[in-house]
């Protein structure tokens, strides 16, 4: 009789990693090259405090982010120390800002750490879409806020509308947690219809649904906890437009408003989301310089400025985040 034997699959090795992750940064440099050469022309000196300045309001953005993550999984009842949350918005960031379909690989990896954390299925699920929910209204109110401050005129309606649809948004986050029965009614038509498809019966899949909706219930946004989580994804925002203007000053160019710093910021994380290109480069890039120039700053000074600002976001911050992500990938 024959014997056969399943051979393991081949291992794959750190240094594999690291040679694609090198190759990639590689080709991202080669062809911003030019541009990138031109702008470090323009840029001089930069004063050491303002820098040690810019460098710690840079890390001091990825750590609210971090923390605003802990209190949405505290609040879901998972504890972890802060050191791994750290780590996993470094590397989740640096996966989504330097790989092509960065975002994808960003939330794959989140998901798979938080389930490592001890949450369900539906708790990192849950974590994860309600981060990127209220980053993005931090960004939109932030954005809102520098509109109607720039020209000196604020428009409390605006601020009001904001206000009412914030305090909307979180009254039906709570409710969804406390009562995930509700969806059922939007995911059994859908199922319905899938399984039509599929040919399979009507219900197929019903109690797996019905077991992640289940899960929700551990996902109780407390007010403790949402209050904080919404206060560190505004400071997330707040602190990394903080590292741009400390970069300002460190050239020498400190004499913009900050109505109109938060505006040009504001400006090139939107263009940042349009686009492509990994890291925004170009992009945002470009988007920066034309807020700031449109602020009173000069053309040469403002070069100099995102330059400076895109070394610490792009060089320090992601370069920190892929060594994060090596120490905390899985061997297998």
């Amino acid at each position: 009789m024959t014997t056969f034997v399943e051979k393991a699959p081949p291992r794959r090795m750190p240094w594999a990693v690291a040679v694609i992750v090198a190759a990639v940064l590689g080709a991202e440099l080669a062809l911003g090259w030019r541009s990138l050469a031109g702008a470090v022309a323009h840029l001089h000196t930069p004063h050491p405090g303002w820098l040690a300045a810019a460098l710690l309001a840079g890390t001091a953005a990825m750590q609210a982010y971090a923390r605003m993550q802990r209190h949405l999984l505290r609040s879901a009842g998972v504890r972890v120390s802060m050191l791994r949350h750290m780590a996993l918005a470094y590397a989740a960031h640096s996966l989504s800002v330097t790989l092509p379909g960065g975002p994808a690989f960003s939330t794959a990896l989140n998901f798979r750490q938080m389930r490592r954390f001890g949450a369900s299925p539906a708790v990192a699920s849950w974590c994860i879409a309600l981060s990127g929910i209220l980053s993005a209204a931090a960004l939109a109110a932030i954005t809102a806020f520098s509109t109607v401050t720039a020209s000196g005129t604020p428009d409390w309606h605006t601020f009001a509308a904001l206000a009412v649809a914030g305090v909307l948004a979180t009254i039906g986050v709570r409710r969804l947690t406390r009562h995930p029965d509700s969806l059922t009614a939007v995911t059994r038509p859908v199922l319905i219809l899938v399984n039509r498809l599929r040919r399979r019966p009507a219900d197929h899949g019903q109690d797996r649904i019905q077991g992640f909706l289940e899960q929700l219930r551990a996902a109780r946004l407390t007010p403790g906890h949402g209050a904080a989580a919404v206060t560190f994804a505004l400071l997330n925002w707040l602190l990394d437009a903080a590292c741009l203007w400390l970069c300002c000053i460190a050239v020498g160019g400190g004499t913009i408003s900050a109505g109109q710093l938060l505006l040009a910021f504001c400006t090139g994380m939107a263009a940042g989301t349009i686009t492509i290109v990994p890291g925004g480069l170009g992009i945002i890039d470009g988007a920066l310089i034309l807020g700031l120039m449109a602020g009173g700053i000069g053309t040469e000074i403002a070069i100099a400025v995102v330059v400076l600002y895109r070394l610490i976001t792009l060089g320090l911050i992601v370069g920190v985040g892929w060594l994060s992500y090596l120490a905390i990938r899985p061997s297998r």
